[in-house]
């Protein structure tokens, strides 16, 4: 890093600290803070810049991971380049979605953007029309394709990773729905919950949050779907680097045909299991002692000291108003073996017994009595670690939500089901960008935090950056305008990035 940039940003930090001090003391004021008026524009004659400086790094990380030769190489649509590369057609719809874009018309702003176009070092970029076209190239294979080049990409960055990053690596599968208001959208469908439009299945990695694969499919198929060929293909991309692989999955995932076949692959399995009679009536079966109060596991260390916890107010407007409440009253957690009827051998089954109290009002109608099962193959985890492992995939939900509406590579803007499957891919490349960036940054701790991060305030920490754009002999330079507590750590990545060897 320049010598000077530290300086510099003590500097900016101390005065924006000493414009937030806490301590200081006002006087009661007659205006407003904002009181600013006498406000003018000029347009800006020879200087140029951007309010998003970030796409440099982002770019400069795509180039020393081989990012645009992967793709060229493994999606081959266009006949003749004139002028655009299969890599730029799909790095121009990937950085729409890392530059806040919202539809596909958002292009056509950074289209017409000089100082962006010279930030990146193009002449022009495709319009949105064009854009749109590009997707309707794609079949199957070609789809496939370009995700194996992104994983291509993406074992790259896994291999500048510290050892033992994937000591436990966890994969999380599950499926969403994804509707469209379009009337003829090839290969849409009615979904279980009447909505029409898509059901595609997303295969990801717990550790790093990354997408591993995106399938899309008609609206009307069931969740787990075609999954397996896809949960293979997720290990075999994995296994390399893991030193042991769980999958995880709901109810629809216990593929219990398939159980067999991953285990004795070495490979570990959490599994929701449906609550049907068979193992309900086993579930009841057991003895009193068999059964041990559920303590759960603390999501994360306390601080300071533990917060009163706040009033439940719906639940009191659900009790005033007279409506049906049901309350938990208790958890307790037992275990015993079970061999599903397509499997040869026995599992363990982690059954969760919650007692519940419904309510009616002040009134208690009567207590129930709800069973929660998860078969896995773990055997070194108490019960109450299975429980919580297998609720931990939840978070896969906080993963999708983040593609439909931080990335929004579920909108479905084209025509039908493959070119909207290769825009979702395109699209979701920048949520991987994204955890690319955090896993090489050279503070682990700050880096593992921005891989958490959900995507709109990644983009205003990392991306959306005013930056002046000055060329300069083969120097194309950013030079950051503004001030954010990230940007030491945005430098030292970036410092990073140019010592990395080109792939």
């Amino acid at each position: 890093m320049n010598r000077a940039y530290p300086k510099i940003l003590r500097n900016r930090k101390r005065r924006i600290e000493r414009r937030l001090d806490p301590k200081r003391r006002w006087t009661e004021t007659e205006t407003p803070m904002m009181s600013a008026s006498n406000i003018h524009f000029e347009m800006a004659e020879r200087s140029r810049a951007v309010n998003y400086g970030g796409i440099g790094a982002m770019h400069l990380m795509g180039q020393k991971l081989g990012l645009a030769e992967e793709i060229n190489a493994r999606v081959q649509l266009l006949k003749r380049h004139l002028p655009y590369h299969e890599s730029d057609h799909v790095l121009n719809l990937a950085y729409n979605a890392l530059l806040d874009g919202l539809r596909l018309e958002d292009i056509e702003l950074r289209r017409n953007d000089e100082a962006f176009l010279d930030g990146l070092g193009a002449q022009r970029i495709p319009d949105p029309t064009t854009s749109g076209d590009f997707t309707r190239r794609f079949d199957q294979d070609s789809v496939l394709g370009l995700m194996e080049a992104i994983n291509a990409t993406r074992e790259r960055v896994w291999k500048e990773q510290p050892r033992g990053f994937l000591s436990q690596a966890f994969i999380d599968t599950d499926g969403t729905i994804a509707p469209t208001l379009g009337e003829c959208k090839g290969g849409m469908a009615l979904s279980y919950k009447g909505i029409c439009g898509y059901a595609p299945l997303i295969i990801s990695l717990a550790n790093t949050r990354e997408v591993l694969y995106l399938v899309n499919r008609p609206g009307n198929v069931v969740s787990h779907e075609g999954c397996v060929p896809w949960i293979d293909r997720a290990i075999e991309l994995v296994r390399p680097y893991a030193g042991e692989i769980t999958l995880r999955g709901d109810t629809d995932f216990t593929l219990s045909a398939e159980l067999d076949r991953w285990n004795s692959q070495g490979i570990k399995f959490i599994f929701g299991m449906d609550a049907h009679p068979k193992v309900v009536r086993l579930a009841e079966a057991l003895s009193q002692d068999a059964w041990q109060p559920l303590e759960r596991l603390a999501r994360y260390e306390i601080a300071t000291e533990p917060r009163r916890k706040p009033q439940r107010i719906k639940e009191a407007i659900v009790r005033f108003k007279g409506y049906m409440n049901k309350k938990l009253v208790g958890e307790s957690v037992a275990e015993f073996d079970y061999q599903p009827h397509k499997c040869g051998r026995k599992y363990r089954l982690v059954v969760v017994r919650k007692n519940i109290s419904v309510q009616r009002g002040e009134v208690v109608l009567f207590e129930d009595i709800k069973y929660f099962f998860y078969i896995t193959n773990h055997t070194d985890y108490r019960a109450e670690q299975i429980v919580a492992l297998a609720n931990e995939r939840c978070e896969q939900e906080n993963v999708i939500e983040q593609l439909k509406n931080g990335v929004n590579a579920m909108r479905m803007p084209v025509d039908d089901l493959i070119s909207n499957w290769a825009y979702m891919v395109m699209s979701a490349l920048a949520w991987n960008l994204k955890s690319w960036y955090g896993l090489l940054m050279p503070d682990r701790q700050r880096g593992l935090e921005l891989v958490r991060m959900e995507f709109r305030r990644f983009l205003h920490a990392i991306v959306l950056l005013p930056a002046q754009i000055v060329r300069s002999g083969r120097k194309i330079i950013y030079r950051i305008m503004g001030y954010n507590s990230w940007l030491k750590d945005f430098f030292a990545a970036w410092e990073n990035l140019r010592r990395m060897a080109p792939a």
